[in-house]
């Protein structure tokens, strides 16, 4: 399953010149997920709940294009890895039909403590489709 996550860019996430910061793509990388999830039909408000927590371990991210205040822009998020312990995920970033950025990101699953767990066979099988 792929999620698309339509988002204005605010004034705040952009630099000096009016360009977003490299450094706001990562907040929209974790908006993509937490659409992704509610779109699968479980928040991840609901996997806390459940002492579950998904604790980034990686993030790549490649520029392409830049983006502008006030551009609307789509985050497409799909889910690229699922195991017992760990998820992955791959975004792009588009406005308009250019591709902006390319990201992934890995994440372990952990506790409420922050200790390894594994992931409960329901978010399993709802990760996995």
């Amino acid at each position: 399953m792929e999620s698309a996550t339509q988002l204005r860019v605010r004034y705040v996430e952009t630099d000096a010149m009016g360009i977003v910061h490299h450094a706001s793509y990562v907040a929209w990388l974790e908006l993509g997920r937490t659409e992704l999830l509610r779109g699968l039909g479980q928040s991840y408000r609901e996997w806390e709940r459940a002492g579950v927590h998904l604790t980034v371990a990686e993030v790549h991210l490649k520029y392409r294009a830049p983006a502008y205040f006030d551009d609307l822009v789509e985050v497409h998020t799909c889910v690229a890895e699922t195991g017992r312990r760990r998820v992955g995920f791959t975004y792009r970033i588009e406005r308009d039909g250019v591709l902006l950025a390319e990201a992934s990101t890995v994440h372990l699953a952990t506790n409420a403590n922050g200790k390894a767990c594994v992931l409960p066979d329901e978010f399993l099988h709802l990760l996995k489709g």
